[in-house]
Parts: C-alpha cells; sequence; structure tokens
C-alpha cells in the first residue's frame, strides 16, 4: 500500500509539468490554432533564466519564480507580433515550421554558451528534506510542485471562468468563430495569450529546475508527451488538458512501476493512450466535434 501510494505521489507530480505545460499549449492553440512546437524551448529557458540568475547573479529560486515567467512571457508576446501574428492566416503548417526553427535555434544558443553537459540546481534551503504523510515520507519540494501547481490551475480555473477578461479569454480559445460571431475582438488578446502560455512554460522550467537536470535539451523529450496529452484532453479544452496531464503523469508512474517486466509498454503507455482515446473520440475526451465543412 505503502509503495502504491510513493508512486501515485511521483505520478501526480510528474502530471503538475504536463498539466502547466498541456495548459499553456491549449490556451495558444485555442486563440490561434498554432502548435507552438517551441513550447518545449521555453520550458528549458525557464529552468536555464533559474540557473543563470542563481549562478550569475545570486538571484534566488523564490525570486527566479516571478521574474523568469514574466520575461518569457514578454518574449513570447513580441515573438508573436514579429512572426506568428503574419502567419496565422496561412496553412497552420508554417507556423509549425517556424517554432519548430525555433526550437532547434534556442537549442543551439544555449549549447553554444554552457554546452550540452547537464547543470545543477540546488534545491531552496526551504523546501529541502522530506514530508511525513503519515505512511510514507514524501520530498519537501515534491509536495510544494504538487501544491504549486494544483493551486496554479485552480487559479487559473477561477480567472477564466469567474471574471469578464477570463470568459473573454476562455470562449476566445474554445469556440473563436462563435466568439467573433457576438462582436467581440478576438485579435486583441492574441498576443497577451500567448504571452501567457509562454510564460506557463517559462514558470514549469523553473520549478523542474532543482527537481531534474537543467540541459539544452531537456524540453526535447518532454514536448512530444505534452502534445499527446494535450490531443487526449481535447485540442483546446482548457479544462481537458489539465485533467489529462495529471492522468497520464499517474499512468506513466504506474506502468513504469507494475509492467516494469515490458519496458515497452511504460515507455509508449502515453501514446497507447492516445491512440484508443482517438480511435474512441477523434477530438479528444473533453474537445469538441468540429462541423463538417
Amino acid at each position: 500500500m505503502t509503495g502504491f501510494l510513493q508512486n501515485t505521489f511521483n505520478g501526480l507530480v510528474s502530471g503538475a509539468f504536463y498539466a502547466l505545460l498541456a495548459l499553456g499549449l491549449a490556451v495558444i492553440f485555442g486563440m490561434l490554432r498554432v502548435v507552438n512546437f517551441a513550447h518545449g524551448a521555453f520550458y528549458m529557458l525557464g529552468a536555464f533564466g533559474a540557473y543563470v540568475l542563481l549562478t550569475e547573479a545570486g538571484v534566488s529560486f523564490w525570486w527566479a519564480l516571478l521574474i523568469v515567467p514574466v520575461v518569457l512571457g514578454l518574449v513570447g508576446m513580441a515573438l508573436e507580433r514579429a512572426f506568428i501574428h503574419r502567419l496565422t492566416r496561412l496553412d497552420p503548417l508554417y507556423n509549425f515550421l517556424l517554432t519548430f526553427g525555433l526550437t532547434l535555434v534556442l537549442q543551439d544558443l544555449v549549447k553554444s554558451r554552457y554546452g550540452v553537459q547537464s547543470s545543477p540546481y540546488e534545491t531552496p534551503s526551504a523546501l529541502t528534506g522530506t514530508v511525513n504523510l503519515g505512511l510514507f515520507q514524501f520530498p519537501t519540494y515534491r509536495v510544494f510542485i504538487l501544491a504549486f501547481a494544483a493551486a496554479l490551475c485552480v487559479a487559473v480555473w477561477w480567472l477564466l471562468g469567474h471574471t469578464r477578461i477570463g470568459m473573454i479569454i476562455r470562449a476566445s480559445t474554445e469556440r473563436p468563430e462563435l466568439t467573433r460571431a457576438f462582436g467581440i475582438d478576438v485579435g486583441r488578446w492574441v498576443t497577451p495569450v500567448f504571452g501567457f502560455g509562454i510564460a506557463l512554460a517559462g514558470l514549469a522550467g523553473v520549478l523542474a529546475a532543482p527537481m531534474r537536470a537543467v540541459n539544452p535539451l531537456m524540453g526535447a523529450d518532454l514536448i512530444i508527451v505534452v502534445f499527446a496529452v494535450v490531443v487526449i484532453g481535447g485540442l483546446g479544452s482548457i479544462f481537458g488538458s489539465v485533467a489529462a496531464g495529471f492522468a497520464i503523469g499517474l499512468v506513466q508512474s504506474w506502468s513504469l512501476v507494475y509492467l516494469s517486466d515490458y519496458p515497452i509498454i511504460g515507455q509508449t503507455i502515453v501514446f497507447l493512450v492516445m491512440a484508443a482515446v482517438l480511435l474512441w473520440r477523434p477530438a479528444g475526451l473533453f474537445g469538441r466535434e468540429e462541423a463538417p465543412a
């Protein structure tokens, strides 16, 4: 029983990262219909931003948790206005290729400055040690990640569901054409929403820095899984992306432990789930079916 609970908590922590990244991707795709392949690169930049602030400026983790997402959000807004906005009326493939190329550029820039070796990031002193959860001890920092990510997802849900601005953003994200039909200028929200999505990726990167090795490729593999999470939850569905993120974290953790005799299943379980969901519901678990043309 204790081992199962520990694996469950580990799965929820992994799911917290998936949920934050998938939330940003869902918002961006819902409003812009852009598959932002550079999301993983901004996650990596978030981790490196925290690392650079600590090693070169002595800025603590807590300040990095505020500074890095804000800076990356502003960078994302500038990127959207300079490049992505110009391609939104073209085939979505153009923006996919743009963000894919941007990913390669960002990774190579970081590699040229810091190399390909992983860099350690010290866990904040206030979050070291373990927490007694009754039946077992669990690292304090992982408890913090789970609580912080859950609180942030609830805060975003409240913002989108209980404020006028949030409801406009949610409507623009999930039903942009219908929102325009009601006379709402969806275009004015595109840039800040894109920046918000990028900020969430950067925030996830800062959270990952003390727990995972900081290296230029840390977002490359993760983003593939996050894309699968977004597809499972439903493209453009905010709730679906968060729910699928935590669920996939649990499924991965359980499969890697209880199906250890079949490692190929543990490594591909996310994509097996995605294939099953798409066969059952092509729009994803919480997505809306597109009307036929």
